[in-house]
């Protein structure tokens, strides 16, 4: 009995490693940047054909991706229709990735400033409220003197709703009663003028 026991064992063991093949272990392949023999240009790994691009990324909407238009200038119309919920986005995101250093008003005194990194300037100044959204958008694409690139961190969409955003906070901080519509007027002082 115990014999067959033994016996059983033994078989299942052997069984098992008969499984164990190393077929995909041991094929023909090349290790990822060694030479390569079988190709001319002697790399095994090949090139990227001229005119691939990777799934998803196509970005065929120059303005949208860039903020230039086909001449290469910075555009100054936003690529979509700004609505009430992109700017809501637009806060969110500004509060997350811009307030550390930009503090929620825009003025630059974030609390990254605060802490004694360098100071970034106000949203406010002229030099700003005049620049086209092309050009914020590639400040923050690619970044500008000590402010990093936010490419990876926020989508293009995502930059656009953060500039619709910083453009409301220009006006509001900028803005005298004629911006506000004639009907809305009678609302903003309701017992007259004092």
């Amino acid at each position: 009995m115990r014999i067959n026991r033994l016996t059983v064992v033994v078989l299942g063991i052997a069984a098992g490693l008969a499984g164990c093949r190393q077929d995909m272990h041991d094929q023909p392949k090349y290790v990822p940047l060694r030479p390569s023999s079988f190709f001319e240009d002697g790399r095994s790994a090949r090139p990227i054909p001229a005119g691939t691009v990777a799934r998803g990324h196509l970005d065929a909407d120059i303005a949208f991706y860039t903020g230039k238009g086909p001449d290469g200038k910075y555009i100054d119309a936003f690529p979509f229709p700004i609505t009430k919920e992109v700017l809501l986005r637009g806060q969110q995101r500004f509060n997350i990735y811009c307030t550390p250093c930009h503090d929620r008003m825009g003025t630059g005194n974030g609390m990254v400033v605060r802490r004694g990194f360098r100071h970034p300037p106000s949203y406010h100044i002229d030099r700003l409220r005049q620049a086209p959204n092309g050009y914020i958008f590639d400040v923050i694409t690619n970044g500008f003197g000590a402010m990093q690139d936010y490419s990876a961190q926020i989508e293009p969409a995502d930059r656009w709703a953060i500039i619709a955003y910083e453009r409301a906070l220009q006006l509001s901080q900028n803005a005298t009663v004629n911006d506000v519509p004639p009907a809305e007027r009678a609302q903003l002082n309701p017992g007259g003028a004092r």
